[in-house]
C-alpha cells in the first residue's frame, strides 16, 4: 500500500539509560495493532539474548507502525528505537539523520539527566522537532511538576506542550501518536529526482547476506533496481525492498521518506559504510548526503582464549561477530604468558563488557581479557608522534619527549547531599576545571575535565555507588593533554610477563604494581626456591611481593650428634636452593594472569 508523503512521519526515541524507551515502543506497537496478544512479548525490539538479560538496548531497531488518528486519516509512522548508555550513542547519531521528529523520554520520578540533555542536543544539531514526554507517571515517587521545571528550566522545551504517560500501564500513549501526528513534519523530497537514500543502519543475515536499512530522500527504488553506493561505486542489483514491520514485509517500491530495506545480495558487511548515501547505478545523483562521524574506538584491550586450543574458534567468532558490530575493530596479537589472541578497540568500558559476554555465551568460549588501555599520543625526541594503544609498542623512555592522554569533558547530575563523595572521587580520578551549579532545587550538575583512562576504570561505578544510583554521567572526547604517564612491568623472578604490562598515570604505578604482585603472590604455587615477585618502571623496582621456597627439613634424621652435621646439611641445602634460583624456571598458570587481570571492585 502507498503512502504519500504528507501522512508519513519518521520519529525516534531518545532518553537517558533506563528511562523506559524500549517499554514505549512495545506500547506503541501494540496501540497500532502491529502484533497479535499471542504474538506479543517484552521488549519486542530488543532482539539481542543480551538486551533482554540487562535490560538495556544495544542495538537500535526500526519499525513501521500504521496508525489512524482521531481526524480519520491513515499514517504511516516509522519508530526508532535507540540506545541510552553513552557508550552507545554512536547508534544514536546513526539515526537522527533520518528522523524529522524525536521523542524525548524523561522519567517522572528521576528527572532529566545527563544522557538527556547530551540526547537532545544531537537531535538539536539535526534541526529534528523534539517533543517532551514525561513517562512513568504511575509510580508513587513520580514528581510531575518538579519534572515539568526541569524541562522549562534545563531542556528549555515549553512543559505544557509535555505528554504525560505511562509507557507500563499503556495510560496516555495513544495521546503521545497523536502528538507525533500533529507536531511532527512530513518528510519533505522530490519522488521523480534520481534516488538519493541515507544508509543508517546494516545487518548481515547467513543466508541472505547484508539487509541494509535506509531512509529515501529523493527517488524511489524498487525490485529489479540496480543500485550502488558513492563510498565504492560497486553495484548491486536489488533482489527485495520492504518495510520493518517486526518481521520484514516486502513492498513493491519505497519512495520519499519512508523508511525501510533492501536485499542486493551483497556479501560483506564491510561494504556497507553506515551515512553512506545509495543511488542508481544508471542515473545516478549528483550530491551525496552529508555522512555521519567515522566510529573511532577508544578503549582497547587485548583478548586470549582460556584454553590455546580455542583459538581457531575465537578467530571465527570474532569474525562473525564483527559482521553485525561495525564499531568494534580487531587485528591478531600474541603474547608469551598467553599465547595467541586478538587486540581489539572498543567504544568504551561497557562496548568491551557486551562484547566479552557475547563472545563467551554464544559461542561457548572462556576468555581473557587484557587491562583496557586507551590511546597515548607519544612525540619522540625526534618529533615523530607515535599512537600508542599496547604497551608492548611503548618506545624507550630516553627516547620519548613528552606523552599525552585523551580527555574528555563529563557531564555529572547529581544530589545536592551527595556532592562531597562526588568531587572526592573527581579528584582521586585526577580531575581537572571542576566547575558547579544547580539545575534544580536539590539537583547540581558537575562538570569536569577527566582523564578517559580513569573513566573507563570503575569511575560509573563508584559514582553510582557514593550517590546511592542517583548519579548519572554523560561525556564527550575533548583533546590531548600532556601525562605523565609510565610503563609498569611485572617481573617474575626477574622475568618480564608481557600480558601483565600496563601504561598508568605515575601517581597510579605503585598502587596498581603492588595489587598485580599481590594477586600473583596468591595463585603462584610455592616452588624449591624463593620467586620474586616485582613492579618495576624500567629498572626501578616500585613493588615487591616474595613466594617463600617450599621447607623441607632436612635434619629430620639427625636425632644426635655434632651440631656441625646438621649445619653442614643445611648448608647443602641453602647452596641448592641458590642454584636451582638462578637456573629454576617459574610456570605461571592461567589462572594467576586471569586473576590479575580481573580488575578490583574498586
Amino acid at each position: 500500500m502507498k503512502t504519500q508523503a504528507s501522512h508519513i512521519r519518521n520519529i525516534c526515541i531518545i532518553a537517558h539509560v533506563d528511562h523506559g524507551k524500549s517499554t514505549l515502543a512495545d506500547r506503541l506497537i501494540q496501540q497500532c495493532g502491529l502484533v497479535s496478544e499471542r504474538e506479543f512479548r517484552d521488549q519486542m525490539l530488543d532482539t539481542m539474548d543480551i538486551e533482554r538479560e540487562r535490560g538495556i538496548t544495544i542495538k537500535s531497531n526500526t519499525v513501521t507502525l500504521p496508525y489512524r488518528a482521531r481526524n480519520g486519516e491513515d499514517y504511516q509512522i516509522n519508530l526508532i528505537d535507540t540506545p541510552g548508555h553513552a557508550d552507545f550513542s554512536y547508534e544514536v547519531s546513526r539515526v537522527l539523520a533520518s528522523c524529522e521528529g524525536a521523542l524525548l523520554l524523561v522519567d517522572a520520578g528521576q528527572g532529566v539527566q545527563a544522557q538527556t540533555v547530551a540526547n537532545m542536543l544531537k537531535a538539536m544539531e539535526h534541526d529534528l522537532e523534539i517533543l517532551p514526554v514525561i513517562n512513568k507517571i504511575d509510580l508513587a515517587t513520580a514528581d510531575i511538576e518538579g519534572t515539568k521545571e526541569q524541562i522549562e528550566e534545563e531542556l528549555q522545551l515549553p512543559a505544557d506542550e509535555a505528554v504525560l504517560c505511562s509507557a507500563k500501564t499503556g495510560k496516555g500513549v495513544d495521546q503521545v501518536l497523536e502528538s507525533v501526528i500533529r507536531h511532527v513534519p512530513a518528510p519533505e523530497g522530490d519522488p521523480e529526482a534520481p534516488l538519493r537514500a541515507l544508509v543508517f543502519d546494516a545487518i548481515y543475515t547467513p543466508f541472505r547476506g547484508v539487509v541494509v536499512g535506509f531512509r529515501v530522500m529523493d527517488g524511489r527504488v524498487r525490485a529489479g533496481d540496480t543500485v550502488r553506493f558513492m563510498s565504492n561505486d560497486v553495484p548491486y542489483t536489488v533482489m527485495e525492498v520492504g518495510r520493518f514491520q517486526i518481521r520484514h514485509a516486502p513492498c513493491e517500491e519505497l519512495t520519499v521518506g519512508e523508511v525501510g530495506y533492501l536485499f542486493a545480495g551483497i556479501r560483506k558487511l564491510a561494504d556497507v559504510r553506515i551515512g553512506d548515501t545509495m543511488t542508481h547505478h544508471d542515473r545516478p545523483t549528483s550530491e551525496s548526503l552529508p555522512g555521519f562521524e567515522p566510529v573511532k574506538p577508544m578503549v582497547f584491550s587485548s583478548i586470549y582464549p582460556m584454553v590455546a586450543s580455542d583459538y581457531e574458534d575465537l578467530a571465527v567468532a570474532i569474525e562473525r561477530y564483527a559482521l553485525n558490530d561495525a564499531a568494534l575493530v580487531y587485528q591478531k596479537d600474541s603474547s608469551v604468558g598467553l599465547g595467541l589472541g586478538f587486540r581489539c578497540g572498543f567504544l568504551g568500558a561497557l562496548h568491551l563488557d557486551v562484547v566479552q559476554q557475547r563472545l563467551e555465551e554464544e559461542n561457548g568460549i572462556s576468555l581473557v581479557l587484557t587491562a583496557p588501555s586507551v590511546v597515548y599520543r607519544v612525540t619522540l625526541s625526534n618529533e615523530q608522534v607515535v599512537m600508542v594503544d599496547n604497551p608492548s609498542y611503548y618506545p624507550d623512555p630516553a627516547q620519548i619527549e613528552f606523552v599525552e592522554e585523551p580527555f574528555v569533558r563529563a557531564s555529572i547530575i547529581t544530589p545536592e547531599s551527595c556532592i562531597g563523595a562526588v568531587m572526592t572521587q573527581c579528584m582521586n580520578a585526577r580531575a581537572a576545571n571542576p566547575s558547579t551549579h544547580y539545575i534544580g532545587r536539590k539537583r547540581l550538575q558537575v562538570q569536569v575535565d577527566l582523564p578517559l583512562a580513569e573513566v573507563i576504570y570503575h569511575f560509573y561505578e563508584n559514582l553510582k555507588q557514593c550517590t546511592q544510583g542517583y548519579g548519572s554521567l554523560d561525556y564527550t572526547v575533548l583533546d590531548y593533554r600532556v601525562s605523565d604517564i609510565v610503563k609498569v612491568d611485572i617481573l617474575v623472578n626477574g622475568e618480564r610477563l608481557d600480558a601483565l604490562s600496563q601504561l598508568v598515570h605515575r601517581s597510579k604505578a605503585r598502587e596498581n604494581a603492588l595489587y598485580a604482585c599481590q594477586r600473583l603472590e596468591e595463585t603462584i604455587p610455592r616452588q624449591n626456591f624463593k620467586i620474586a615477585l616485582q613492579g618495576a618502571i624500567g629498572g626501578t623496582i616500585i613493588a615487591r611481593r616474595t613466594i617463600n621456597a617450599m621447607r623441607k627439613d632436612v635434619t629430620a634424621k639427625c636425632y644426635g650428634g655434632d651440631v656441625t652435621r646438621k649445619r653442614k646439611l643445611l648448608e647443602k641445602q641453602k647452596a641448592g636452593k641458590k642454584r636451582m634460583k638462578m637456573i629454576g624456571k617459574v610456570s605461571v598458570p592461567q589462572e594467576a594472569f586471569v586473576a590479575v587481570l580481573k580488575a578490583p571492585s574498586s
